[in-house]
């Protein structure tokens, strides 16, 4: 109990919680916005930018090692996730909404995947909480698994290595960010929302039936 009170106290100060858990924490929490339904509030594209900007300037991670074992972590969590989908498949949507879970993001990745198809593995990677459902929505609409496996490899590496180069790349690039490090988190964030804004003016302007 005490761990998981120091994780959550911790969670959203990334450089308190970098230093904490190291690799180990990075692992678990990109393995669980991806692989667990309830890891849709977890920190994901802030917190890479942050570990790689710590690997540049820090040297508690270093970026050879980070990249490989978290894009591992992004893989593995998309393939959990595609089995809860593919075995508990309709159920999910009819589960009633808690703190930890709520269908209206199931339905909301459900229109993401229509609109672009398999392409919305790589492309939700981007996308928060889209990319903590995407895998499940292709489990609960039978994607062909060899097909669903090399759109997760290539998204997962795509994700894990550009969020965390962008980190490494502004942490040798810029003097002293790390003492800047909430308005690089503040940036992310921000871009991070666009994709979530663009669908949801895109839908606005749907006629209504």
């Amino acid at each position: 109990m005490e761990w998981f009170h120091e994780f959550f106290s911790r969670l959203y100060n990334f450089q308190e919680l970098i230093r904490w858990g190291g690799y180990l924490v990075l692992v678990i929490i990109i393995y669980a916005e991806t692989g667990l339904l309830a890891g849709f509030f977890l920190p994901g594209d802030s917190l890479l930018v942050t570990a790689g900007l710590f690997a540049a300037v820090d040297g508690a991670l270093r970026v050879e090692i980070l990249i490989p074992l978290l894009a591992v972590a992004a893989i593995a969590g998309d393939n959990t996730g595609y089995w809860l989908g593919y075995h508990f498949g309709p159920k999910l949507f009819s589960r009633t909404d808690s703190f930890f879970f709520h269908k209206d993001h199931l339905v909301r990745t459900q229109k993401f995947y229509d609109r672009y198809g398999a392409k919305t593995i790589i492309l939700a990677r981007f996308v928060p909480i889209v990319r903590t459902f995407a895998p499940t929505v292709a489990g609960v609409g039978r994607m062909p698994y060899r097909k669903f496996f090399v759109f997760s490899i290539g998204g997962g590496l795509g994700w894990i290595a550009s969020m965390t180069l962008l980190g490494f790349f502004l942490g040798h690039s810029i003097p002293n960010i790390e003492k800047k490090v909430h308005w690089v988190i503040l940036v992310v964030i921000v871009l991070s929302v666009l994709p979530i804004l663009k669908e949801w003016l895109h839908s606005r302007k749907k006629p209504s039936p």
